[in-house]
């Protein structure tokens, strides 16, 4: 039989080639962190990611079955949180696949947006390592609360409770947002410091509380903000961080397909044009080339 220490170094294979990772560390990080002390205790209640998949397509709904042996948490599915309020801890391949998109380096700060209790938020932290940082932000105090108990071993993590649309995170190297927007708040892209990458999904809603859409990376180079498509995302929308007026626009952007071929986060003044795929008040998501701020 395999000891847990043998099944974390599986997984993090597992999750290596299921979200083709190659920065450095990373793969490590899914073997060392150790999931199960994450979840609270056992026994946990695990779904299929693909099933997960189907229910929030509307074409089946997701069912659980229950584990109470820490090794069977370390496989790429979803394993609940909150089954009344239908919260899990996210699919280890997908997220893995965005954090990658997020090219961490060593000592570099990281903001991470929806860090629910921290698992994730752990797993970036092991990355920029004990010279680098990260903030969490967490709407739900009481999953703040677990992911600083979670993460109390952690010197480099801060953890806060509050609305992203409000919250200041400072500079930082790279964001993380884990939650469906319809565009990026201005004080992301204000603090992503030169060469800053901003992972973020611009979603439609489908639900009251889960959108689908489109993962994409921002990068800052001279003012300027380049954007391309990372993934397909089905994703918990980000309430105060949504624009109703913008849904419409995010509707004809999937349908069309022009958010899967992003180029840019524009945010100099200009009218809407055949290159406006998202045109909001301060900032534009655009199949043009960036422009100047």
């Amino acid at each position: 039989m395999m000891t847990i220490e043998e099944c974390r170094a599986f997984y993090a294979q597992e999750v290596r080639f299921e979200a083709s990772l190659t920065t450095p560390g990373l793969v490590e990080a899914f073997a060392k962190v150790p999931r199960e002390e994450f979840l609270g205790p056992g026994p946990w209640q695990i779904g299929s990611a693909s099933a997960r998949a189907m229910s929030l397509a509307g074409l089946g709904q997701l069912s659980y079955i229950t584990v109470e042996d820490p090794r069977d948490v370390y496989h790429n599915v979803v394993i609940s949180l909150d089954r009344a309020k239908d919260i899990n801890n996210g699919q280890p391949g997908s997220l893995a696949r965005w954090i990658e998109a997020l090219a961490l380096k060593p000592g570099e700060r990281v903001y991470h947006l929806g860090g629910g209790v921290g698992y994730y938020t752990a797993i970036m932290a092991e990355v920029v390592g004990p010279q680098g940082s990260v903030v969490g932000l967490e709407l739900q105090p009481d999953l703040a609360a677990r992911a600083r108990e979670n993460l109390a071993s952690y010197t480099n993590v801060r953890v806060e409770v509050g609305d992203g649309a409000e919250f200041d995170p400072g500079e930082c190297d790279a964001m993380f947002v884990n939650c469906g927007v319809t565009h990026p708040q201005t004080k992301w892209l204000e603090r992503l410091r030169e060469g800053g990458r901003l992972v973020v999904p611009f979603t439609m809603a489908v639900n009251a509380t889960i959108g689908q859409g489109v993962m994409t990376k921002i990068v800052r180079s001279s003012g300027r903000y380049a954007a391309e498509m990372v993934s397909p995302v089905g994703i918990y929308s980000g309430g105060s961080l949504r624009d109703a007026a913008l849904e419409p626009q995010m509707l004809k952007g999937l349908k069309t397909g022009g958010l899967l071929k992003l180029k840019s986060v524009r945010r100099d003044a200009h009218e809407e044009g055949e290159t406006c795929v998202v045109h909001g008040r301060e900032v534009c998501l655009s199949l043009s080339e960036a422009r100047q701020k």
